[in-house]
This record gives C-alpha cells, structure tokens and sequence, in this order.
C-alpha cells in the first residue's frame, strides 16, 4: 500500500496547546488529502448498535454529504460503518481514522470498505505498518479523530444485549472533550472551527446550511 507522512499541522495548520498535547507525533495517510481540508463532522457510536441507531447514524451522514461536509469515523463495527457507507452511498466523501495500521483492517470483514476509502477518499493511522493490534489502540485512534474533526456527533443506541460498556462511542466522547471538540448527541454543531459553532442542529433540526470555514474549502 503506498502511504504518505505527516505531521498533524501539516494536513490541519497550526496547533492549539491542548492540540499539540493530544496529537500523535505522525500520521500515515493514503488518499485524498484535500479532505483534511475541508468541514468535517465525526460520527461516532457503538460496535454493537441497534437498528434504530445504525438509521439514524445513515440519516445524520447523509445530511452532511448534503451540507458538503466530510463524514469522519473509524471504520468500526456498527455506528462506524453506517456512517462511512451512507456517505459513499451519497456521492460525499468520508474520512476513515483507523486503530491499525493502514496495512491492516479491524474488523476484517471492512477491508472492501476500506480499499474503497483508500482509493476514493481518505484513511489516516498513527500506526506505523508491522505496529502490534491492542486494545489501547482504538482510545488512542479516538484522541487523533477528535483532532481530525471540527465537531463530533455520538450516535446512541448500543445494544445492551451484546456491547460491553465503556467502549466505542464513550471513548471517543472522553476524546473530543480532551481536545475541546464539542461531542454532541444530535445537539448543535460546534468544535474545532469556530465557522460550524451553532450553524446548526443535527439531525432532525439540520436547517440553516453549515458556513463554510474561513479560508476554507466549500
């Protein structure tokens, strides 16, 4: 797989000090790096979600694609993955933020998807290839998404029957906060670029358009 390096400001600009406290020292990139820069909105959830979950993580991606906002995820079971296929689904663009090496999948079951997103879009690893899969990996994978992202939105339902808890969208709600990243449970948009702060409600409430970032791509 050919992958690229690069510092966290390389792909996002300057840092911020909780920033630069949080962010890994690389990231391992292969695709479109554009989508780096331009509005990118977090999905996040649980592996084992429940079906209304998974809807409504398909209907908050495909409100995005409309506002021409990148969908980011980390290409896990469940939430993850609904977010990353309703996006491709409707012709947007999803970014992958990945717990492996990018030479890796976890689940393996996503590696179609995730050769779609390398060739099509975007996945970032802060793990370099040959680097070992464990369990920390992912709270980690979920500091650097919260980095990558302008805003996150956790998506509920998990599946009491089968998830443990304390894992998945929990993590990456710790994650955003450590960044200063607004985690929000279909609340308002806000976060990282102070251009999404209160554009609008996600999802039902999604009504006046996101402002594009100054500077900024569309």
């Amino acid at each position: 797989m050919v992958f690229e390096e690069f510092r966290p400001e390389e792909l996002l600009g300057p840092l911020n000090e909780v920033e630069k406290k949080n962010a890994p020292a690389v990231l391992f990139v292969s695709g479109d790096t554009s989508l780096s820069r331009r509005r990118r909105v977090s999905v996040v959830g649980s592996r084992k979600a429940t079906r209304d979950g998974l809807v409504r993580a398909r209907s908050l991606a495909l409100e995005l694609v409309k506002r021409h906002v990148v969908v980011v995820s980390g290409l896990a079971e469940g939430i993850d993955t609904a977010a990353h296929q309703a996006a491709i689904e409707a012709g947007g663009k999803t970014i992958a933020i990945l717990g492996t090496p990018l030479d890796k999948t976890f689940p393996a079951k996503n590696r179609a998807l995730q050769d779609l997103i390398v060739r099509d879009h975007l996945a970032i690893s802060q793990f370099a290839a040959g680097y070992p899969a464990r369990r920390e990996n992912f709270p980690m994978r979920n500091r650097t998404m919260a980095l990558l992202s302008d805003a996150t939105d956790r998506r509920g339902g998990r599946d009491k029957r089968h998830a443990p808890p304390g894992l998945g969208g929990a993590s990456s709600r710790k994650a955003s906060l450590s960044h200063g990243v607004d985690c929000l449970q279909g609340a308002r948009v806000a976060g990282r670029d102070a251009s999404l702060r209160g554009a609008a409600s996600l999802p039902r409430e999604l009504g006046a358009p996101l402002r594009a970032p100054a500077g900024g791509e569309p």
